[in-house]
């Protein structure tokens, strides 16, 4: 179940190569077990979860990530890795020295990621054994593929693309992401990787994955949880000679760039566990912009607001209660809400004109926009979400039997 078309077209990004296998981490012949290759002299920028408990590969990750500029990423989906303690920090290495000694790169030039069940130990034999078979896959071609290969309750891979000229040159941005549900992210996202050919310092990409991430994967939410390995990882290979560090070319790379963060966030929403409906929650007018983030998070995260979706009710009330619990400045006697085009209330009050079926028609539609209008300063925010369905509960309840 999941919300929207979705395409999976994308553009080859030169210097970056794909390949994946299955390796019995998630079952016999399931595809579980993903590599990026990045030729020599790429930039990587990463962020990452902010959980106490970050998982294994996540620790491993922002070490080799200071140390070295990285060539390969090695993906395992079915075992996230996490709260295995030093073991498991120990066998995330292991698995980047066994791809190391295989491509003659150094240890630290490999970054691990993983996702899946928490708590179980790494099945390392698996992705060892396989690297014999995986590294053969490598094709710049392999974008859908790898996409697949790092899904796990997801319904569809998420791809978005985008292929813009700079200064008289071609320039390409290609990602995936895989996110269903624990998703709250924190500084990151779930797992999501995006590579260009534009040359770009590593500081300058740093800053752009921070400011694009906050306006696409910081702000999605499906259940509130953030995820022990969250990770989003953006590598520049250089290859197209168009340094986009400052000026005109940087404002053209930075749009594309973040529309598409922003594509692959909604994607992730789309295809929430069980999702049935695609959710915008717009703030405005607030004091502070973390003022308008804290009621529209408050509004994305309720339970009760989130099940009235789900069943088409147009039950405004619980917007109402969300505003009020939320931790911001508001004066509730200029407040205005929105459902669609539809005002539900108007200086605090129901509004004169509303009629329940005016509410229940816009509920009716698969996508669907709240607003709320503070009137008592200039900042707004926006967040993304979907609702909460039986076949969420389903999901979960059944996540390892």
């Amino acid at each position: 179940m999941a919300v929207g078309d979705y395409s999976t077209d994308f553009h080859i990004v030169p210097g970056v190569r794909l390949g994946g296998v299955p390796c019995g981490i998630k079952g016999i012949d399931q595809l579980d077990l993903v590599l990026f290759e990045f030729v020599s002299g790429s930039v990587t920028a990463g962020i990452f979860t902010q959980s106490h408990f970050a998982a294994a590969p996540v620790l491993v990750g922002r070490e080799h990530l200071d140390q070295r500029d990285s060539r390969y990423f090695l993906i395992n989906s079915g075992n996230a890795n996490a709260a295995t303690g030093e073991e498991g920090k120990s066998d995330a290495v292991t698995c980047c020295k066994a791809l190391s000694q295989r491509t003659g790169v150094r240890p630290n030039e490999v970054i691990p990621f993983s996702t899946g069940v928490i708590g179980e130990k790494l099945q390392v034999a698996n992705i060892t054994d396989a690297l014999p078979e995986l590294i053969p896959t490598l094709d710049d071609r392999n974008w859908l593929l790898a996409a697949q290969g790092i899904m796990t309750t997801d319904t569809r891979p998420k791809i978005a693309t985008r292929l813009l000229e700079i200064e008289g040159k071609a320039v390409t941005i290609t990602g995936i992401a895989k996110g269903s549900g624990m998703i709250q992210p924190n500084m990151a996202t779930m797992l999501t990787y995006i590579a260009t050919d534009a040359t770009v310092s590593k500081p300058v990409l740093q800053e752009l994955l921070k400011t694009g991430a906050d306006q696409s994967f910081n702000r999605i939410t499906v259940d509130s949880d953030t995820s022990t390995n969250d990770s989003c990882m953006l590598t520049a290979t250089g290859v197209s000679g168009v340094d986009c560090d400052t000026g005109a070319a940087r404002a053209s790379f930075q749009e594309a760039l973040f529309s598409v963060m922003q594509e692959l966030a909604h994607g992730i929403i789309r295809d929430g566990e069980g999702a049935t409906k695609f959710v915008t929650v717009h703030v405005s007018g607030g004091m502070t912009r973390q003022d308008c983030l804290s009621i529209a998070y408050a509004i994305a995260n309720s339970p009760l607001m989130k099940t009235a979706l789900f069943a088409s009710d147009a039950n405004w009330g619980r917007i109402v209660m969300a505003i009020g619990k939320a931790d911001a400045t508001v004066d509730h006697s200029k407040i205005d809400i929105y459902l669609g085009d539809v005002c539900l209330m108007k200086s605090g009050g129901k509004d004169k004109n509303y009629r329940e079926e005016m509410g229940a028609e816009v509920m009716g539609h698969a996508e669907i926009t709240i607003r709320v209008e503070l009137n008592i300063g200039n900042e707004t925010e926006t967040v993304w979400t979907s609702d909460l369905s039986h076949e969420y509960v389903t999901i979960n309840a059944e996540y390892r039997t």
